[in-house]
């Protein structure tokens, strides 16, 4: 019997959350009437997810990473390894709830002209979490600038499925055809905007991107990059500015860092008086917004991590 889902996992030194994603994919599993494998890459973690995963009964394969790649390097070794037609990506910090896979494949099945469906994402305490969104351009850097993109850019909205112009990774079914006809994901986006690019040169091969809202998953947002909030900043800067500069011209990839960094300097004031808020990280973003090309990101982590330096 041929595999029809591939469950493809990247995880970072998050033994716990890789765990409870691995029971939850053994709980669709066992509610599907197709055949599925689980793959699971492991990014040179150092807690023990290489024995857990290696235990537990649901995982097919496991690929053990001796150095620490990008997540979009990543993702495309493990669509290359699958044997599905379809490779459900997921983060390990995504757990599936009851029919989301199955949700997301009748969307796929009924939509052929569909390269990939991404599911709605909830926050731990059951909130939505926005997971689909309208590209990056000069227009919805204005409406962030304006603090109007809960309205004009988040497309994850209402509970009809949609098409959208990209939906998050974190739960994400790939129509494995069309992975392979655009080249797979950019390793040029080592985390953060990878999927945006993605779904870019998804649609603009003739792929729609759809939004599956009765598809849900919760993401519990604990990506594994050490205690490095700063180079997270840089790192999402960085790529938000890739992706501008190989979309767009010179012109819309300046304007959006300057409006972008208009709407964290707003923020950043803000702060001062709305509690909980922190003015230094929001001009953390201000200077990496403006400045792309400067400090070290995630990637420059990874290597340090890849010498054995612990940050």
């Amino acid at each position: 019997m041929s595999v029809e889902v591939s469950y493809c996992i990247v995880n970072t030194e998050q033994r716990v959350l890789l765990e409870r994603c691995l029971d939850a994919i053994a709980r669709e599993q066992a509610a599907l009437p197709f055949e599925t494998e689980v793959l699971v890459l492991d990014n040179a973690s150092r807690d023990g997810s290489v024995g857990m995963a290696r235990a537990h009964p649901v995982v097919t394969e496991l690929i053990r990473r001796e150095q620490r790649r990008g997540k979009a390097e990543n993702d495309s070794a493990l669509m290359q390894r699958a044997r599905g037609r379809h490779c459900l990506l997921l983060n390990e910090d995504s757990e599936l709830l009851s029919g989301a896979t199955a949700a997301l494949h009748a969307a796929m099945a009924e939509h052929p002209d569909a390269g990939a469906v991404g599911a709605k994402l909830l926050r731990p305490d059951g909130r939505q979490q926005p997971s689909a969104w309208r590209f990056p351009t000069p227009s919805t850097a204005l409406a962030g600038a304006l603090f109007l993109h809960r309205w004009l850019t988040v497309e994850s909205k209402g509970d009809a499925l949609r098409e959208v112009d990209w939906a998050q990774s974190a739960a994400l079914l790939v129509r494995r055809e069309a992975a392979q006809r655009i080249g797979w994901m950019d390793p040029a986006f080592f985390v953060y905007s990878d999927e945006v690019d993605f779904c870019k040169r998804l649609r603009e091969a003739g792929w729609t991107v759809l939004y599956v809202p009765e598809a849900e998953a919760i993401h519990h947002e604990q990506l594994s990059t050490g205690n490095v909030p700063t180079r997270r900043i840089v790192e999402l800067s960085r790529n938000r500015d890739r992706y501008m500069r190989k979309h767009h011209s010179r012109v819309s990839a300046l304007l959006v860092r300057w409006l972008t960094a208009w709407a964290y300097a707003v923020r950043a004031v803000a702060a001062n008086v709305v509690p909980g808020h922190d003015p230094a990280r929001y001009w953390q973003h201000v200077r990496a917004t403006l400045h792309p090309d400067r400090g070290e990101g995630l990637r420059e982590a990874a290597a340090d991590w890849n010498r054995g330096t612990r940050l």
